[in-house]
């Protein structure tokens, strides 16, 4: 399980998707919201979109990796789900924010931890401007809470500069493949191979 975090404006959806596009073995992690869908967005795909009631059931039975409330709608990622997904040997990719991120780490589950920054703050508040969709009170709102998620970097397990896309695409790629190396996810591997030896 690969956590990808990074303050607004990072670019983790693009660098994810950028993942995706080149890695068959990698998946999404698909969060279940209470919000309505939006134009174009489909249930399974996008997110699953549940009711206020299901979202409550599924917490109930502690089906959540981690969950927030944003805005007064509830957006969680499905442990069941997520677990279903590694099982059949698939690499899965969480794009989720930094109090998701810290709730994951805090259930012990397994995962690598990667926190994605912008070359510079400069450039962060030129990406988060440049969006055009926010008010002035939204826009300082989005600065200051990109401020306080950088300052979680140190939290994380790898920090990614996302200067190209393809770059940091490459240098998560590269960690996955580093990852997989580790003696530790290797145990069995080097089990088998001295019992072979010994045969």
């Amino acid at each position: 399980m690969i956590v990808v975090s990074g303050p607004s404006g990072a670019g983790k959806g693009t660098v994810c998707s950028a993942l995706l596009d080149i890695c068959p073995e990698l998946v999404l992690s698909v969060s279940k919201t209470t919000r309505e869908p939006r134009t174009g967005e489909q249930d399974g795909v996008n997110y699953f979109f549940v009711t206020q009631a299901e979202f409550e059931q599924a917490l109930f039975e502690q089906d959540f990796l981690e969950y927030a409330c944003v805005y007064g709608q509830y957006y969680g990622t499905p442990r069941s789900t997520v677990e279903k997904m590694l099982t059949t040997g698939c690499d899965v990719i969480l794009e989720i924010d930094t109090q998701g991120a810290i709730q994951v780490k805090e259930s012990r589950v397994e995962g690598v931890f990667v926190f994605l920054l912008p070359p510079s703050g400069a450039e962060l508040r030129t990406r988060i401007k440049n969006r055009g969709t926010e008010s002035l009170e939204n826009l300082q709102r989005r600065l200051a809470a990109a401020a306080q998620e950088v300052a979680l970097a140190s939290e994380y397990d790898y920090i990614v500069v996302n200067d190209r896309v393809e770059d940091a695409r490459d240098r998560i790629l590269a960690i996955i493949q580093a990852e997989k190396l580790r003696t530790g996810r290797n145990r069995e591997l080097i089990q088998t191979i001295s019992e072979e030896v010994k045969a």
